[in-house]
């Protein structure tokens, strides 16, 4: 029956497809709260007026400790599951480590990672590029959909100021649920990259829905080395209402049926579309980060790389793209909760 809403959903919308001891995280909490973060309320271990959402979160990232954080947040997954992962561009240093998906993947019964093409000439351009990077990556352990390679599907942006539908790779209507499996690292337009970032561009089509989200209104692709800031694309905050919008189509599509895992490792200010070229990271690993409230995740994880030592390379990334107003926005789109617990685990 939720199968048949979800697909009425889309209709409705005229889309056509083509194609175990927790406990607060104490000193941190206190300074996490003291980020100057547009909208940051650090809750831990604090009462007062207002629903919280719950992040929980571990220092250890590793295998075992990202399928525990998981087993938290899982009770909306069900069915054929799509995990939403950046793959990234060939022999990307700071791409998620091969090893770590793949045992999580192995603990998620009818799953799939998922990815679509991107809008810019690389490695992942093409779908038969894209398919020979997944496998100098590594992404060879479980069955890969490139959602946009037989077309796209628009979904619906509810309240959205700039957008009324998004392009999203065709096979995304194909998923019963999503796991969005980020890592939380910079981004060259967006600031830094979360869960909301990874699936506002990551689901959206290669040729027509990243198009969209980056606002560009040229006919033609911009000449490669321009990075988009060309004067056709809205940059800084109208590029990060973008992006929300974008994924609110996303979230609205699978409802309660969506969770997000952050992952803060090798931290560049560079995304991982960067590939080889990306800045070495300076700030620390800080950890692993699990929500079902995407608002609360991408600002508890905001919170804990302000709180954080050497965090002067990616801070300066995130503020000199207004990389902030993604969780404003979000927050005004009712996108999730920006008031959070944080919890920790071991």
């Amino acid at each position: 029956m939720k199968d048949l809403s979800r697909r009425d959903f889309v209709k409705l919308a005229g889309a056509t497809a083509v194609g175990a001891a927790l406990s607060p995280l104490g000193s941190l909490g206190k300074a996490a709260a003291q980020a100057p973060v547009v909208g940051s309320t650090d809750m831990s271990g604090a009462t007062g007026a207002g629903s919280r959402a719950k992040v929980y979160f571990t220092k250890h990232i590793d295998a075992k400790h990202l399928i525990k954080l998981y087993q938290l947040v899982n009770e909306g997954i069900y069915g054929k599951v799509a995990i939403k992962l950046h793959t990234g561009e060939k022999n990307g240093p700071n791409i998620l480590p091969r090893d770590m998906v793949r045992a999580f993947q192995a603990q998620v019964p009818d799953s799939t990672i998922v990815e679509t093409n991107t809008l810019y000439p690389g490695d992942r351009y093409t779908t038969a590029g894209h398919r020979e990077t997944l496998q100098v990556n590594g992404w060879t352990f479980c069955p890969v959909d490139i959602l946009d390679e037989e077309g796209d599907v628009n979904l619906p942006v509810r309240g959205g100021k700039h957008l009324k539908e998004v392009a999203m790779g065709g096979h995304i209507i194909n998923y019963d649920s999503m796991i969005v499996l980020t890592h939380f690292k910079g981004h060259a337009m967006g600031g830094f990259g979360g869960s909301m970032k990874n699936i506002a561009i990551g689901c959206a089509s290669g040729q027509h829905g990243k198009k969209q989200v980056h606002g560009y209104t040229g006919a033609e692709m911009p000449p490669p080395g321009n990075v988009w800031f060309d004067g056709s694309v809205p940059l800084q905050d109208e590029f990060m209402e973008l992006m929300a919008e974008s994924a609110k189509a996303t979230i609205d599509y699978f409802g309660k049926h969506i969770t997000f895992l952050n992952v803060m490792r090798r931290m560049s200010v560079d995304c991982d579309c960067a590939g080889t070229r990306a800045a070495e990271p300076t700030i620390p690993d800080i950890g692993i980060a699990a929500s079902t409230d995407l608002l609360a995740i991408d600002q508890a994880c905001m919170d804990m790389v302000y709180a954080s030592q050497k965090n002067h390379d990616l801070v300066e990334r995130i503020e000199s793209r207004h990389g902030l107003r993604q969780l404003s926005y979000m927050k005004e789109l009712r996108m999730g909760n920006p008031q959070y617990e944080l919890i920790s685990i071991e």
